[in-house]
């Protein structure tokens, strides 16, 4: 292990943003909770039965591309809708529509209660850049750019592979390995030498398929049996843990 707390060989550290980086995870459980009990309330009346924020959030939603989140989710209830258009309103009964009024919401949230980074991945990241490692976000949303640059940490990773670039070059999303399969690519090293660090279940299953050299897995919300279950070699709660700067 390497004072980083990573193999000798690892080469790159690839970065989920929300929960690793960011403390948006719980703003995005937020807005998923507003959208689908909405959407529940009205199409169960007297039947409903809320989206749960904590475990219904950690199962179908956390680490999804948005569309992938919503259909994961409603498939658990027994729903399934239309795909719809990417610019359907948010009114719109399917699963883009759904989809774009929870991403709605987020951003209000986000504009509302701004962004807070987590300080020890930031130095952490700092640390690895020191030692010559390469870095990069992969992060499901479409937002990614906006966010770093909120935090000024845009040019803590030397590639981004989010929602937008996913979508322009056709990626399946997490638990799917394509996005970081694809960061490792752009960074020009083998995924047996790159380090995955991910909060989210499905992050975790992308690690683990995409045979990357180590999966680290970040508990935010005390999951950590259930992120060693899903391949995570190494469970922390913050990335100061694994030394460096950190």
């Amino acid at each position: 292990m390497t004072q980083l707390g990573l193999p000798e060989d690892i080469q790159a550290c690839l970065f989920d943003l929300d929960g690793v980086v960011t403390k948006t995870a719980v703003v995005h459980a937020a807005a998923w909770k507003e959208t689908f009990d909405a959407f529940l309330r009205e199409r169960e009346g007297a039947d409903f039965r809320p989206f749960d924020a904590g475990a219904d959030y950690d199962e179908y939603v956390d680490g999804r591309p948005r569309a992938d989140g919503v259909r994961t989710f409603l498939a658990s209830r027994g729903i399934e809708l239309p795909e719809g258009r990417p610019d359907d309103p948010p009114d719109a009964a399917t699963v883009n529509g759904v989809g774009n009024r929870k991403n709605l919401l987020v951003l209000e949230k986000i504009r509302t209660e701004g962004v807070e980074a987590y300080d020890g991945t930031l130095r952490y990241i700092e640390a690895v850049r020191a030692q010559g490692l390469r870095t990069a976000i992969v992060s499901s949303s479409a937002n990614t750019r906006d966010v770093l640059r909120s935090i000024k940490a845009e040019g803590l990773f030397d590639v981004r592979i989010d929602g937008v670039v996913a979508a322009e070059r056709k990626l399946p999303g997490k638990p799917h390995p394509d996005t970081f399969l694809a960061a490792a690519r752009d960074l020009g090293i083998e995924p047996s030498h790159a380090a995955v660090f991910e909060d989210a279940l499905a992050g975790m299953d992308a690690g683990r398929s995409g045979h990357f050299g180590y999966v680290v897995g970040v508990d935010r919300v005390g999951q950590a049996e259930a992120l060693s279950a899903h391949g995570a070699d190494v469970v922390v709660k913050d990335l100061s843990e694994l030394g460096g700067r950190a």
